[in-house]
Order: C-alpha cells, then sequence, then structure tokens
C-alpha cells in the first residue's frame, strides 16, 4: 500500500487531533498518583478526547479494551486499563490516541511515581531523547531508515538497553496505523524517502535488559522475557509544504526540542 500524501489543510486537521492527544497527555500526567487504579486514568482520558471533540482511536481497535494503554515496569507497551494499582517506584507509560474529522493522532509518554530508581529514570530519558534524535533525523529528503539509525545510535551511546525489535512506529493519517513501518534501528541510507506531506509516528520501545518480548495472555500486553523495566515516548510529525517538520502531537510543535538539535519547524500549522 502507498504512504499516504496529506495537503496542507488533512495536516491542519491532524493537528486538531495531535493537539487533543498533548493535551489529554499532559492531563494524565498531571493526574497519575500513587494508588491509583489504571483504569481511572482511562476514564480521564476519555473524558477529555470527548470533550475536545474527538473520538478514541484505540477503544475497539482489534478488540482493544480502553481508550488508552497503561503499562507498568516491565509491561513496555499495549497494557489494557483496569484494576491494577500503581505503586511507589513504578514506570508508567502511557499510549494514547484520538480522531477528529477522520484524522488520527498518536503519542506516548512514560512516567515516574514516586521514588524512581535512577537507572529507571535514565531510562526514561534515553528513550524520549532518542525519539527526538529519531525525528530530527526524518527530515524532508532522508531515507527513512536514517530515524532508527539516529534511535539506535543515542540509545546505544547511553548504556546496555533492548531496544524491542517486532515493534516500531508508523504512518498515520486516515488510520493510527499506516504505511511505512518505521524500525527503531537499522543503518542509514535505506527505504523510502521522506518528503512533503507525509506523517510519521515516532516511538521508540526500550528496556534495561533484553530486546526479547511476550505478549500475556489477555493478548495485549507485551512484557520484557527477562522483567527488566521500559520506557516507551511517541510523537507524531509531518513534512510540511515548506519542506519542514511540525510534531503534531507536540504542544509548541516540537520547536524547543528540534531547535536545540539544530531542525527548523514549520510555522504553517501556527
Amino acid at each position: 500500500m502507498p504512504i499516504q500524501i496529506k495537503t496542507l489543510e488533512q495536516l491542519k486537521t491532524m493537528r486538531r487531533a495531535g493537539l487533543l492527544v498533548g493535551q489529554t497527555l499532559d492531563l494524565l500526567r498531571d493526574s497519575v498518583k500513587i494508588g491509583m487504579r489504571t483504569d481511572a486514568l482511562d476514564i480521564i482520558a476519555a473524558s477529555n478526547i470527548k470533550r475536545g471533540g474527538g473520538t478514541s482511536n484505540f477503544n475497539g481497535y482489534h478488540g482493544f479494551r480502553g481508550t488508552i494503554c497503561v503499562s507498568i515496569n516491565d509491561e513496555i507497551v499495549h497494557g489494557i486499563p483496569g484494576s491494577k494499582v500503581i505503586e511507589d517506584g513504578d514506570v508508567v507509560s502511557i499510549d494514547c490516541g484520538a480522531i477528529i474529522d477522520g484524522w488520527h493522532g498518536d503519542a506516548a509518554i512514560s512516567i515516574g511515581l514516586g521514588k524512581v530508581d535512577p537507572a529507571d529514570q535514565k531510562l526514561m530519558d534515553v528513550c524520549e531523547e532518542s525519539m527526538w534524535r529519531g525525528i530530527a533525523a526524518g527530515t524532508n529528503g532522508s531515507n527513512l531508515s536514517n530515524i532508527g539509525h539516529a534511535i539506535e545510535d543515542y540509545v546505544k551511546s547511553q548504556g546496555k538497553y533492548g531496544i524491542l525489535q517486532e515493534y516500531g512506529g508508523h504512518g498515520i493519517g486516515t488510520e493510527m496505523h499506516m504505511e511505512p513501518h518505521v524500525l527503531n534501528f537499522g543503518k542509514r541510507g535505506f527505504g523510502p524517502i521522506i518528503e512533503v506531506g507525509m506523517a510519521l509516528a515516532i516511538e521508540p520501545m526500550i528496556t534495561r535488559g533484553t530486546h526479547k518480548t511476550k505478549i500475556l495472555d489477555d493478548e495485549w500486553t507485551v512484557v520484557s522475557t527477562d522483567k527488566s523495566h521500559g520506557a516507551h515516548f511517541e510523537h507524531s510529525y509531518a513534512i510540511l509544504p515548506d519542506g519542514k517538520p511540525f510534531v503534531l502531537t507536540a504542544i509548541d510543535g516540537g520547536r524547543e526540542k528540534l531547535a536545540s538539535l539544530g531542525v527548523e519547524v514549520s510555522d504553517l500549522l501556527s
């Protein structure tokens, strides 16, 4: 299936969806507390997305039960909200998506609660920074594989972390998951050329141990096989008609962070 190319008007709608996702994740970051059940976070997310004029793209997706994914510690991605209680020191990863007028937004964060192990904090910091390095490498005219190379290169420079192999980023637009698949590792100079109108979700998933994973009996939750803690960050971004990137799910469009990496962000969605 060909990679979907969007017009500026379509990207403006994607920005609305992305901004709602970013605002919902900010609300969840402020709301999450030790002793809270994960399904309480799901209720908060569902209410905010509805209030913002969107619908969830997670709830009902291939049978998934929830507006968000909430994954704790060795649960890296796709955790189902439920009765699990968040405890002191937990690493909580939250993945959120929304649809507005048929266009999708998708992003994720990891949060440490209470007395966080310094090694877990570094894990989260490395994962988040690697995401930004990946976006910065995915500029107009670059090969798609440059993104994964930048992510892997940074992660490996920071220590011995496992980079998940079976899961990665993806195209996004009129569906949440579209072509192309975006690896979080690999060599530079391969794959499609990134061009104006493309929108990609970049989402590194790493652990403090192995890259190997298994899926629990709920048929969704992905855990590390050695029980090492994981982190997951994600943003959706696009290449605008001026040839510059814009991070659709970041409140500031990615300006501050990408500027620190030497990348200028488009003003066309301001």
